[in-house]
């Protein structure tokens, strides 16, 4: 892709690197409330959350735990399958954690209730959810984040992990993907 082309498609910006670095300073702060110095696992659902995580971590005081999950929900049209795939599972027995599940995006929300439905089998200690961007008008079962940092409106998103065709992970704040006209 030619720099002309890929700026081209940066649409508009619509969270500001700033309002992203204000929003985890505070979220780190919650969960240092919450959690009162118990230690945690933060859990990235790869590939689209690591840069958010890598902040997250780095926002909290309590001692806390990395671990990384990739899975793939296969879905038939419209339909779900009802069937996750984990393409990489995590090394750690939750079973002594206080788990925070670290996601970048909730859309559908298919995969990710699946996720934490068979984390919960897992008995860990407690599980929650923190993601960066929620789209509930795309919501297609029942899933609601533990807490949310930015709503957003039903945009194809782009920047700080989330990507297009593996490109604008690397924008420091998140933009709407699409032609300038």
């Amino acid at each position: 892709m030619k720099i002309e082309e890929y700026k081209r498609k940066i649409k508009q910006i619509i969270i500001s690197e700033e309002q992203i670095k204000e929003a985890i300073k505070e979220a780190g702060k919650e969960i240092d409330a919450l959690y009162d110095g118990r230690p945690i696992l933060l859990v990235s659902i790869l590939k689209g959350a690591f840069v958010f995580l890598a902040d997250l971590c780095r926002a909290v005081s309590v001692p806390c735990e990395i671990g990384f999950m990739c899975a793939k929900s296969y879905y038939s049209g419209t339909v779900s399958t009802g069937v996750v795939k984990i393409t990489m599972d995590l090394e750690q027995d939750i079973s002594n954690y206080h788990v925070i599940i670290v996601e970048d995006i909730i859309d559908t929300g298919r995969t990710l209730k699946d996720i934490c439905n068979m984390l919960k089998q897992r008995n860990p200690l407690s599980l929650r959810v923190i993601t960066l961007l929620d789209k509930p008008e795309r919501r297609i079962v029942e899933f609601k984040a533990d807490k949310a940092l930015f709503t957003i409106p039903d945009y194809f998103v782009i920047g700080y992990g989330l990507d297009c065709a593996e490109y604008y992970r690397s924008l420091p704040y998140i933009a709407e993907y699409g032609e300038n006209e």
